[in-house]
């Protein structure tokens, strides 16, 4: 496992095969495809500089010099081989002092992975560009809930930086665009929100052309092509000169005016409110990283892109609904989001959802637009709910926790000969950019060699997923002559400062092929990553696969890995063993199946669209948590340990604390919460009691701090009705019919799911055959 981390460590990158299959029907029975899942802003090791200069490229396929480029010292005019591409390339003049003594970053062994800050000298960072927030806040909803928004918002703005430009728009059943810049009365441009506004439209009747004539011809964009920056004042501004005015707004907002009768919804127009603010962005401040900030408390039942009627008696859409294609709004809206998704990225910006409510906002709706464009998303039950609040102040927080938001991102990946791309799925859009190097299968964002990250930050993952083309293996001294595969992620990104970066890594795997490869590829397995991709996969399938069945897909891959790779006699299942670097991924895949991803009884549309959201954006670490929660145990007879994922696990006299990501949960045993409920921890001579009740909250603590967006705690007892977030990621080994009576103090799940230890007795039994 280590060298996996350690890899990661200096790439970012977590690939489940590590020794590659050679062919394409070795790369068949793999099962898991070739794949990584990459992390383009990871924060690289300290020791590594950032290189003042633009990188050098090969002029045939434009790959960036890396330390496996082959450098020739002897000639006059030093030339180095491209590792992709085998072109000949010569070194410009100001290279000529290298030798291999005199070595430049870029070609060092350690710097696979390396920084150039592009900007050129004589163009000016564009500072504080990158940071526009444009708020879109609701007001159709209830007074208590506004009071927390408004409180929520009014001390984040005291937390953003000086230069960064701010707006604000508001909306219910009409469409508020405030004039921060008028200062004497408070100013608001009103549009309806039941039909679709145009950027024309917006245009015009906010009064961008009031001083100066509108130009005959070409696309209006911002200062550079006619607007004045006077006009664009007017709604966006640097935080500092309208703190004033932004925070009378704040503070005198009222619920949204317009009755709603007893019967019916609140008439609210959040794709109308959506699409003014990415006009209102598109013409003012186009190509730079801008954000808007969506809060939603409701659904949308106004105008495009509602999600609901306005009769309450006409429930939400349910995944029995989406199934059966009987939600008569989901598709229009869908397809409504998928416009808003192009425009946004074609300007650049980005679309962040906060929805707070109890019941569905339409999440599952606007994923597709905060997917595309690389937006973040929090979900909670209030705008009073600590997830809302302490995620919303991690967006502007600076310091050791800050999420590094950058923007503007552009990724392009180059690859031997013998491999093609299929796809990428993750939080990026398509560039349309094809060439020889995509492959005739497309998964995810595929058909394409670049991609467009209009946001992207520190934890920003993304799983990349290959196909191998060479048909037959070679003969076996052309294998050990040329058995690399080479691999170059590159990401141009405007980073926090305003400054243009571009991030190069470049990798290299050892193929094989033929008969005696298995040991090689076990060898390389990293079976965190292999669970990490598995999940991405089976998601995606579910969302863009009609008739797909999840349950069977996942049992069949794991079958067929398991017959391929484990050791067993055959027809015997008493003799199968798999390999250690194998031994887990069955336990993982046991955990996917029962996972929120895959049994999505129980959860609205808009969960399932949220955990799948979050799974396509985080690395391997975090993904494996929301696979297969940890678990940590207290008692006064160890200090903390991990503990098994299992009913078995509960004791009278034992803390749990379990990480399941989007919830951390506290479980007191029996004995503990009757001691605690008498006040035993209050009392000076118990003072280990009092340490062993404190121990879980501040490492759940420590968990809440890390992560973004900040999980749900729950703090419950044994017995009570809060367990249950518990209960149910423990695997059933003690149910209400099983044979063996609960151990006393020990707890028993009433369920009819099959516990692990018989789903490994199946696995064992059909891999033999």
């Amino acid at each position: 496992m280590t060298e996996f981390l350690d890899l990661e460590f200096q790439d970012s990158v977590r690939m489940p095969w590590n020794v590659l299959p050679g062919t394409k029907s070795d790369a068949a029975n793999c099962v898991i495809p070739i794949s990584a899942i990459y992390t383009p802003l990871k924060p690289l090791p300290p020791t590594t500089p950032l290189l003042p200069y633009s990188p050098l490229r090969c002029r045939n396929c434009r790959s960036v010099i890396n330390p496996f480029a082959i450098v020739d010292f002897s000639s006059v005019n030093k030339i180095w081989i491209c590792s992709f591409c085998l072109q000949r390339n010569y070194f410009p003049p100001h290279y000529q002092s290298i030798s291999d003594q005199n070595l430049p970053a870029e070609l060092f062994p350690q710097y696979t992975t390396i920084e150039y800050e592009t900007t050129a000298t004589n163009e000016k960072a564009q500072v504080g560009s990158s940071n526009i927030f444009l708020f879109v806040v609701d007001t159709c909803v209830i007074e208590e809930e506004l009071g927390f928004m408004k409180s929520a918002l009014l001390q984040v703005l005291g937390m953003v930086p000086e230069n960064c430009l701010i707006g604000l728009i508001t909306f219910g059943t009409y469409i508020q665009v405030h004039e921060l810049g008028f200062a004497q009365i408070p100013k608001v441009h009103v549009f309806k929100g039941s039909k679709e506004v145009t950027k024309d439209q917006v245009l015009e009747q906010m009064g961008f052309f009031a001083k100066r004539p509108r130009p005959t011809t070409g696309v209006i964009a911002g200062v550079r092509d006619g607007l004045s920056q006077e006009s664009i004042a007017r709604f966006l501004l640097p935080a500092s000169n309208c703190e004033f005015v932004l925070n009378s707004i704040l503070e005198e907002l009222q619920k949204d005016p317009w009755p709603v009768p007893s019967d019916q919804r609140a008439a609210r127009c959040t794709g109308t409110a959506l699409s003014v603010a990415a006009h209102l962005l598109g013409v003012c401040v186009p190509g730079s990283g801008a954000r808007i900030l969506a809060f939603l408390g409701g659904p949308s039942t106004e105008g495009p892109g509602a999600i609901a009627s306005k009769i309450l008696s006409e429930p939400m859409r349910s995944h029995k609904d989406l199934d059966k294609d009987s939600a008569p709004h989901y598709h229009k809206a869908v397809k409504f989001y998928e416009e808003l998704s192009k425009q946004l990225v074609h300007q650049g910006h980005v679309l962040d959802v906060f929805a707070c409510a109890l019941d569905q906002v339409g999440v599952a709706e606007l994923k597709v637009a905060v997917e595309k464009t690389g937006g973040l998303v929090v979900l909670a039950e209030s705008f009073g709910h600590s997830v809302f609040k302490e995620s919303l102040r991690r967006v502007f927080q600076s310091g050791d926790h800050d999420l590094g938001l950058s923007s503007n991102g552009i990724f392009e990946i180059s690859c031997s000969k013998d491999i093609k791309i299929q796809g990428v799925i993750g939080p990026c859009a398509s560039l349309e950019k094809k060439g020889p190097l995509c492959s005739e299968t497309v998964i995810g964002q595929g058909n394409t060699t670049a991609w467009k990250l209009c946001g992207l930050d520190k934890t920003t993952s993304l799983c990349l997923i290959f196909d191998i083309v060479k048909k037959e293996s070679s003969d076996a001294i052309a294998q050990s002559a040329n058995n690399q595969f080479y691999f170059q992620f590159l990401t141009y990104y405007q980073h926090g400062s305003g400054h243009m970066r571009l991030r190069a890594t470049t990798l290299s795997r050892r193929w094989i092929a033929g008969p005696g490869s298995k040991e090689d590829l076990i060898s390389g397995f990293d079976q965190e990553a292999a669970a990490a991709v598995m999940a991405r996969q089976v998601s995606f399938k579910m969302e863009n696969e009609a008739e797909f069945d999840p349950i069977r897909w996942l049992d069949k891959s794991l079958i067929h890995i398991c017959s391929r790779f484990g050791e067993y006699q055959k027809d015997t299942p008493s003799s199968f063993t798999l390999s250690p670097r194998f031994s887990i991924f069955p336990q993982f895949m046991f955990n996917l199946r029962r996972s929120q991803f895959v049994q999505v009884f129980n959860n609205s549309p808009d969960e399932t669209a949220y955990f799948r959201m979050i799974l396509n954006r985080e690395n391997v670490a975090n993904s494996v948590v929301m696979i297969q929660p940890s678990m940590i145990s207290y008692s006064f007879h160890s200090g903390p340990e991990p503990a098994l994922l299992d009913v078995s696990s509960i004791a009278a006299d034992r803390i749990l604390l379990l990480d399941s990501y989007f919830t951390v949960v506290i479980f007191h045993g029996s004995t503990i919460a009757q001691w605690r409920k008498a006040g035993y921890h209050e009392q000076p001579e118990h003072q280990a009691f009092t340490q062993l009740l404190q121990a879980p909250r501040d490492d759940a603590d420590a968990i809440i701090r890390e992560r973004f967006p900040v999980p749900r705690l729950v703090i419950c007892d044994q017995h009570g009705s809060q367990a249950r977030f518990l209960l149910a990621k423990l695997n059933p080994s003690a149910t209400y019919n099983s044979d063996i009576p609960a151990v006393p103090g020990g707890d028993i799940l009433f369920t009819d799911d099959v516990s692990f230890e018989v789903f490994l007795d199946h696995l064992q039994r059909l891999a033999v055959q």
